[in-house]
């Protein structure tokens, strides 16, 4: 028995133009019957009398009335009046031509049955089901799918549009697929040139719907086969024409595979080019696939390498058939299936045995029959958990995942590994960071001249008068040798403080990029520079407005002492050599005595204040030099901060914020 083209799509094709009338479809891989005749210049009143009175409406069982017409009057459907085929006017499941795709039939139509090989099958409990937004896609899904699409608005400014590109990908396919029929399981069936997909798929069908034979390619083009009404959607998604859509055969085993769309596919090793784009498309839209092998392919290394191993993580929605048992003797076929599983376990796909979640792996002749109703049964079982499609998205999440790892994962860019790298800058590197930057901005020599500036301050105050006409003399000789603040750096120096301040700037953000994969370390590191821009100019200001005090340095308590001190040992100095003189020329009373005693009084006197006046200034000054050079270190390390790390910090929160939803993508758990 041969199958005849479900028209769940003409009602659509209808309003098309129409092309030129020809009394066969040259369409590959299209069955048809003697008593068919379907064209595209089709009258409306044919039209009108295969889909009723109602405008807009589909009937997809002319399969089954065409069997049942057969079955009842023993003539040719075509002899048989009532519609292009001669199939009998029945009521079945409609749903509106402008209804998007995936969507189900108004309620109105619940009731309504669809007739197959003349047995009526009520649609009113799948019509009584969700509209097609399966509930596997809530939960922790919906969550991960959430991150990943954060993770993407996050990434754009920082990632190339191909390095985003699968994940766009899995984020479009996966709200498509949500937004169509939940209650349908699309799988496809996939292999290698003479591998027996056909035959199998017809073996699934109850009927023959893909040609077979020794002619190779055999399949040029996807063939679906739905077993239950609402498959449009899915359909128009996998770009299946109409005229190669197909029912099953109404029979007992319609029921165990309810819900399930099947597609037979090309030759994924097929000499014309378009055969393999077929594939490769398909097989990144649907549900499931099962492989089908034979004992001569089933190592084919193109297989593996290019579709087993790369999708090794779909294990879940994987099935391996291994057809054609039949031409093995004894046990054979056990050694082949044996030997299979080795190069599944090897190409890292699980195998679903002993309960455990994996790939089913088994063993079947599709022209004899022999282990079909087993695959039958798996399929049924795969079909009524209506989980695939969410599995496939979490596989597909998994493997966009994977491929994101190496830009979002620490430690990726330069250590390979999946171990722990600590993220952010610590308290040394920042240390290190503001200690390079006061060394290029003379933190230690500005207190240092600070300190200098103090001493030579107190020494102006408490130093003896005779030493301090010396100062001036020698300021009066060189002027350019006296006095605070220091003089203007040589251009040499002027250099190599900004020498300074950029290796500052690259040793913290290479500090800063450590471990991080390699867009945000870039990312990171151009932030730095682009805060480093004009950082050696401002440190210059910092160095004139904080590096140098305004002003006298504070005088402690003691200067007060310690002038009056000083003061009177002059004044002994005085007096003495008054004295004397006046014994020379003969006003005072001779008496060398006390005038030379009053003498060395005060010249001892004097140098011995100025030096207990250095001694007690050492401690103050050294602290005036400390605070001179801490203010300016804080300064610089502010400018700094202001500059450069703080761009280089909201860069790396900028990273910890898409690492955390990359982790929400991966499915682990954030803590």
């Amino acid at each position: 028995m041969t199958a005849v083209t479900d028209h769940t799509e003409h009602e659509r094709e209808r309003d098309e133009p129409p092309a030129k009338p020809s009394s066969t479809d040259g369409a590959p891989g299209e069955a048809r019957t003697a008593g068919e005749t379907s064209t595209a210049g089709e009258t409306p009143a044919s039209g009108e009398a295969r889909h009723g009175s109602s405008e807009g409406v589909w009937d997809d069982g002319l399969i089954a009335r065409r069997g049942g017409a057969t079955s009842s009057s023993g003539a040719p459907s075509g002899a048989t009046s009532g519609g292009p085929s001669g199939a009998p006017s029945v009521t079945s499941s409609v749903a509106p031509s402008g209804a998007p795709s995936g969507t189900s039939a108004p309620s109105s139509t619940s009731a309504s049955s669809s007739t197959y090989c003349g047995t009526s099958t009520s649609s009113g409990a799948s019509s009584s089901t969700s509209s097609g937004i399966s509930t596997a896609y809530e939960g922790p899904l919906r969550a991960r799918l959430d991150a990943l699409r954060e993770l993407v608005g996050l990434s754009r400014t920082r990632l190339d549009s191909a390095t985003l590109a699968e994940a766009g990908r899995v984020l479009d396919e996966a709200a498509a697929r949500r937004r169509l029929s939940g209650r349908h399981t699309v799988v496809a069936i996939a292999g290698a040139t003479g591998s027996g997909k056909s035959t199998l798929f017809n073996a699934l069908a109850g009927v023959t719907i893909s040609e077979t034979g020794v002619r190779r390619p055999t399949t040029a083009a996807p063939i679906g086969c739905s077993w239950t009404d609402g498959a449009a959607g899915l359909l128009d998604r996998l770009g299946i024409p109409g005229r190669l859509r197909r029912r099953p055969l109404q029979g007992p085993d319609l029921n165990t595979l309810e819900g399930l769309v099947l597609i037979d596919l090309p030759d994924h090793d097929s000499a014309v080019g378009e055969h393999r784009a077929h594939v490769d498309r398909i097989l990144a839209l649907v549900d499931a696939v099962i492989w089908v092998v034979d004992p001569e392919k089933y190592a084919d290394a193109m297989l593996h390498e290019r579709y087993l191993r790369p999708m090794a993580g779909h294990a879940e929605v994987t099935f391996v058939v291994l057809n054609q048992v039949d031409r093995l003797p004894g046990d054979a076929a056990d050694q082949v299936l044996d030997d299979l599983r080795r190069l599944l376990d090897e190409d890292g796909i699980a195998l679903g045995e002993h309960g455990e979640p994996g790939a089913t792996v088994l063993s079947l002749s599709a022209l004899t029959g022999e282990g079909v109703d087993e695959l039958r049964d798996s399929l049924g079982q795969f079909t009524k958990e209506r989980g695939a499609a969410a599995r496939r998205i979490a596989a597909d999440l998994d493997a966009a995942a994977d491929e994101l790892w190496p830009v979002y994962a620490a430690g990726a860019g330069t250590h390979g590994g999946r171990g722990g790298v600590r993220i952010g800058l610590s308290e040394e590197a920042r240390e290190e960071f503001a200690d390079r930057l006061a060394d290029a901005v003379g933190a230690a020599a500005a207190g240092q001249a600070a300190e200098r500036a103090w001493r030579r301050n107190a020494g102006k105050a408490c130093g003896t008068p005779w030493l301090r006409l010396w100062r001036w003399y020698e300021a009066q000789r060189s002027p350019l040798n006296v006095g605070w603040p220091a003089t203007r750096e040589p251009a040499d120096e002027e250099a190599t403080a900004r020498q300074r301040v950029e290796h500052a700037v690259r040793t913290v953000a290479d500090e800063a990029a450590s471990g991080l994969p390699q867009p945000w370390g870039q990312a990171v590191r151009e932030a730095a520079v682009r805060g480093a821009e004009g950082l050696p100019e401002a440190l210059d200001e910092l160095t004139v407005s904080a590096g140098v005090p305004e002003g006298r340095p504070p005088r402690p308590g003691w200067w007060p002492v310690a002038v009056f001190a000083q003061a009177a040992m002059t004044m002994l100095q005085v007096v003495g050599g008054l004295w004397l003189v006046a014994q020379i020329i003969g006003i005072a009373v001779p008496n060398l005595g006390v005038p030379v005693l009053l003498m060395l009084a005060g010249i001892v006197g004097g140098p011995c204040v100025e030096w207990g006046s250095r001694m007690a200034a050492r401690g103050p000054a050294r602290r005036y030099g400390a605070d001179a050079e801490r203010r300016l270190r804080e300064a610089a390390a502010g400018c700094g901060r202001a500059r450069v790390l703080d761009p280089v910090a909201a860069e790396l929160l900028r990273y910890l914020e898409v690492r955390e939803q990359y982790v929400r993508v991966t499915g682990a758990v954030v803590g």
